[in-house]
């Protein structure tokens, strides 16, 4: 019953951060809520018994994917001020 109730929350709040993250019209709420939605999925993927899943989840796309969103807009705005 516990396991049902974990499993619940955690779409909950995997679903609530994936509409943040489409749904956001500040970039960086969006880069943050995007990488907040990984966490939260790679949790799923440890949970459900894939470990190495979980650890490509969060180097990948809770790591590298976000710090190259970041770097992106950081990029665009250097060139909106120049």
């Amino acid at each position: 019953m516990n396991d049902i109730i974990l499993h619940l929350v955690l779409i909950f709040f995997l679903l609530l951060f994936a509409l943040l993250s489409i749904e956001s019209k500040d970039l960086t709420k969006a880069i943050l809520s995007f990488s907040i939605f990984s966490i939260f999925l790679a949790i799923i993927f440890y949970i459900l018994g894939a470990p190495y899943v979980a650890v490509f989840q969060l180097a990948i796309y809770a790591g590298a994917v976000t710090v190259l969103f970041l770097a992106a807009m950081h990029t665009i705005k250097r060139r909106r001020i120049e």
